[in-house]
C-alpha cells in the first residue's frame, strides 16, 4: 500500500516538473521570476517587447547575463525563445528577454532592481 502511495507521489511530482519545465527553466517566488537556481531574473526597458532581439549585449550581457535557452527550446505560452546578436537564445518572457545580475550574489537578492533606471525584477 505505501508503494503505491509513493509511486503516486512521485509520479506527480514528475508531472508538475514536466509543466514547470515545458514553458522556461524559471518559478515563482515571493512575487518574483527566478531561475532554477532561485536568483532574481530581470528586464531591460530598453528591449522592445516581440522584437526578437536583445539591447544588451557586449559589456552588458557580462554584467547583465541573458537567460540561456538551449538550441531545442521552443517556448510556450507567455514564455519564448529569442536568437541573440551572437548567435545564442534567450528566454523572454511576453517577449521581453529574461537576465541575470551579476552582483546578485544568493538567492533572493534583488539588487539589480532599478539599476541606471532601466532595469526591473521580472514577475509574472
Amino acid at each position: 500500500m505505501k508503494t503505491r502511495h509513493i509511486l503516486a507521489a512521485l509520479s506527480l511530482s514528475a508531472m508538475a516538473w514536466g509543466a514547470w519545465a515545458a514553458d522556461a527553466p524559471v518559478k515563482v517566488v515571493a512575487g518574483v521570476l527566478v531561475d532554477g537556481a532561485g536568483m532574481t531574473l530581470y528586464t531591460f526597458d530598453k528591449d522592445t517587447a516581440a522584437s526578437g532581439k536583445s539591447a544588451c549585449n557586449g559589456q552588458c550581457a557580462i554584467n547583465w547575463p541573458p537567460l540561456a535557452a538551449a538550441a531545442t527550446d521552443t517556448g510556450s505560452g507567455d514564455y519564448s525563445v529569442i536568437t541573440r546578436d551572437d548567435g545564442a537564445k534567450q528566454w523572454a518572457l511576453k517577449g521581453k528577454p529574461l537576465y541575470l545580475w551579476i552582483k546578485d550574489k544568493k538567492p533572493g537578492d534583488q539588487t539589480g532592481d532599478g539599476v541606471n533606471g532601466a532595469w526591473t525584477v521580472a514577475k509574472p
